[in-house]
């Protein structure tokens, strides 16, 4: 994607506003979303559509705005309010607000802001985020890019919104790459795909010739490392998303499968299979050379990376069945963390590194669920015939998994929130699984 720039904007007419919209009003800093509870009750918030000179820019501006909702609204932390129901038009906005207007029809927080062109394929985005009750602003930003990059920017407003409300980091301007499947069960197609994290802009990476499975993506978001069953063994490749160029990451002997990025995309995990074992490895991206950690005589797979790199946990049945355990990065202190019933696998490791969420089968049935790293606070968000893969948003706060409806055999991607409550099905042209969500987009 093409680079967009920002800065914060002070509109003529509202330089004592902008003042305190720069966080400084005691008043507006009391305007919070509570998300340290369970089921959280929305925040009312209104979303006027942008205001354009033009018809054409009025159309984009609305179309940005209901991006902007849907990413609100699917967080099930805000509720925003229809806007048949708003008395000042976004041409009148372009002053200040008239805040009793807004306090009439109950919302807490505002959005507004105006389109316009620049040049050719140009686009200009100013918006500014209020606190209704306390009558000021609270956020004021420009955005300037491509025409083409609209829902980009949308996303990236509604981080902002997310950010200020919550204070928790947004997660919208973020993408998805998954494994997209076709045709019956014993002849299944499957390809690489990556969309935005709402499933717009959506594309296939691979055309389905070669079985793909468990994409992981880079921390830079520019590469995607996959593993691909060829012969004479399945191997992992790694894509460049710009160039389309792949390049299979090394010869080994045996199966090499289950990457994943360090933090700093300098090194990968990976499993290696051979003879009857397998063990996990540590592969520079860089120099090339591969470090074994596991020593067991076990099946040692899934390693995912603490968010400072220095601790991997992993899922073994060295301990006679599958369990999960943490170890330091070079393969030291290894320490089994699960202990509930059941046979636990698929970790993953939260960007805030408070949390490894994971697969859990008990009674028959799958479960998504999360635990501290040192396996303590262990709790279940789902229950199905089969939910797997979790894979977390860039703020630690969401996280998404892979569903089979054992009724209709359709795989599909959902997301839940922490808490275990706001569980939603994300929308893919074909049936969907091995999800893996990207950071922030730079």
């Amino acid at each position: 994607m093409s680079r967009l720039t920002r800065r914060a904007f002070q509109g003529a007419g509202l330089a004592t506003l902008a003042v305190a919209g720069m966080g400084a009003d005691p008043l507006s800093a009391q305007l919070r979303v509570d998300i340290t509870s369970g089921r959280v009750e929305p925040m009312p918030i209104a979303l006027s559509p942008l205001f354009g000179a033009s018809a054409e820019d009025s159309s984009l501006g609305a179309a940005m705005m209901d991006v902007v909702a849907a990413d609100l609204e699917g967080s099930g932390l805000f509720r925003v309010i229809d806007g048949r129901a708003y008395i000042q038009s976004p041409a009148e906005l372009q002053d200040v607000p008239r805040f009793a207007d807004w306090r009439q029809i109950n919302a807490q927080a505002l959005v507004n802001g105006r389109i316009e062109r620049q040049g050719a394929n140009g686009l200009g985005v100013e918006f500014r985020l209020w606190d209704v009750f306390a009558g000021s602003q609270m956020r004021g930003l420009r955005y300037d890019g491509e025409r083409d990059n609209w829902r980009r920017i949308a996303h990236k407003i509604a981080d902002i919104v997310y950010e200020r409300l919550t204070g928790d980091g947004g997660y919208f301007d973020s993408r998805i790459v998954y494994i997209s499947e076709t045709g019956p069960a014993t002849r299944r197609v499957k390809r690489l795909a990556i969309m935005d994290q709402d499933g717009a802009n959506h594309s296939f990476l691979t055309d389905g010739n070669r079985l793909v499975l468990t994409p992981r993506m880079a921390p830079d978001g520019r590469r995607v490392a996959y593993l691909v069953y060829q012969s004479p063994a399945p191997q992992i490749y790694m894509r460049d998303l710009s160039s389309g160029r792949e390049n299979v990451l090394g010869s080994f002997r045996g199966m090499s499968f289950s990457p994943r990025f360090s933090p700093d995309g300098g090194r990968m995990l990976m499993t290696l299979a051979s003879e009857g074992n397998s063990d996990i490895y540590a592969f520079s991206t860089v120099s090339r050379d591969a470090r074994r950690l596991t020593t067991a005589p076990a099946i040692d797979t899934s390693p995912t990376f603490s968010p400072d790199g220095q601790r991997i946990a992993f899922n073994s049945d060295r301990g006679g069945s599958p369990q999960l355990y943490v170890m330091d990065a070079d393969g030291g202190n290894v320490a089994r963390i699960s202990f509930g019933s059941g046979h636990y696998g698929s970790p993953a490791w939260s960007p805030r590194g408070d949390l490894v969420a994971f697969t859990k089968i008990k009674g028959g049935m799958f479960h998504i669920g999360i635990m501290e790293p040192d396996g303590s606070n262990e709790r279940l968000l789902t229950r199905s015939f089969l939910d797997e893969g979790p894979t977390w948003s860039p703020n630690g706060r969401v996280i998404m998994f892979s569903r089979e409806d054992p009724g209709t055999d359709r795989t599909r991607l959902f997301t839940i929130d922490i808490t275990g409550y706001n569980e939603r099905e994300v929308a893919t042209p074909q049936d969907a699984s091995d999800p893996d969500w990207s950071p922030l987009i730079s």
